[in-house]
């Protein structure tokens, strides 16, 4: 535990504390503030809508490229 000799010290302590403090609670403001910026990026419509037309092209083409590798035939219905 600290030992002050005068209240200067102690005053200059509670200022540099408060100063911290409001600091601290500047830096979590603007946290927050980034993270409403971004998730209304991310969770846009578009960005969603986007997002999936992406992910299924993206898989329609590994499928596409595993098949070329592979091989492996689709098979049909076919009706006797």
């Amino acid at each position: 535990m600290k030992q002050y000799s005068s209240f200067d010290e102690i005053d200059r302590d509670l200022k540099y504390l408060r100063l911290k403090s409001q600091i601290n609670l500047e830096e979590m403001k603007l946290g927050v503030t980034r993270s409403k910026e971004t998730m209304n990026e991310t969770f846009s419509p578009m960005n969603l809508i986007a997002n999936t037309v992406g992910a299924i092209v993206k898989k329609a083409f590994v499928l596409k490229v595993v098949d070329k590798i592979i091989g492996i035939k689709t098979v049909k219905n076919e009706k006797y």
